[in-house]
């Protein structure tokens, strides 16, 4: 029944107003957008964002809430270069009381349990932990159970002090991201499970890496951003 309920609510449509740009870092920005009194997710997962303030091809996308219900907003996070496409191109023109519409919320990339739980990020792929680990600090959750690993090849995190009081190591090599795997793995070898997003190729990597740890495919959950 509760993969039914997630499946169909793929077809609720909520109206956001558009609050805020924040730019996070020197190509990362948030959007912030007021939360329709009906409008609620589950931490992790994520929307279909439509731009209706101009015509453009292609002008509906999956993004990760990065906000939990409780903070009022929809915030989504991404990575804007310097050529960005037509959509990130009309995210950036946004004006406070411009709307968007959101489909949603989508997607199975969140807890079921409090079973111990590391959380690997790669680049963007931080944004569902952003929810997450807020999720677990509304909860008052042992958060012992839980850690994040963030890796960032050119030590650009985000949300550092989103994670203040929580369990992170922020790396910025694949050596020490795969050495803090296996520092986890080693400790928790029957009880943990896994939760990796981040680019295919990575997640890839991570989830191959996972499994020649003996590692259950059970024990994996994934959340693939494919770049746009």
């Amino acid at each position: 029944m509760s993969f039914l309920k997630d499946a169909l609510s793929i077809f609720k449509k909520s109206e956001l107003v558009f609050i805020e740009k924040i730019k996070e870092s020197e190509d990362v920005y948030s959007f912030l957008f007021k939360k329709d009194e009906d409008l609620t997710w589950k931490p992790g997962q994520h929307g279909l964002f439509t731009i209706t303030h101009k015509k453009i091809k292609n002008n509906t996308k999956p993004m990760t809430v990065a906000s939990i219900p409780s903070e009022n907003v929809v915030k989504i996070t991404t990575k804007i270069g310097d050529d960005p496409s037509d959509f990130k191109r009309a995210l950036l023109e946004l004006e406070a009381g411009m709307k968007v519409t959101m489909s949603g919320p989508v997607g199975s990339f969140y807890l079921k349990d409090e079973s111990p739980t590391l959380f690997i990020a790669t680049g963007i792929g931080i944004t569902p932990f952003r929810a997450l680990i807020k999720q677990i600090e509304e909860k008052q959750t042992t958060s012992n159970q839980f850690k994040l690993l963030y890796f960032a090849s050119q030590n650009e995190h985000i949300y550092k002090e989103d994670f203040k009081n929580f369990d992170v190591d922020y790396v910025t090599t694949n050596e020490q991201l795969l050495q803090g795997i296996d520092e986890y793995t080693e400790k928790h070898k029957d009880t943990g499970q896994y939760f990796i997003a981040g680019p295919k190729a990575e997640v890839h990597m991570l989830t191959e890496h996972l499994k020649s740890k003996h590692i259950s495919k059970r024990a994996i959950k994934k959340d693939v951003f494919m770049g746009y």
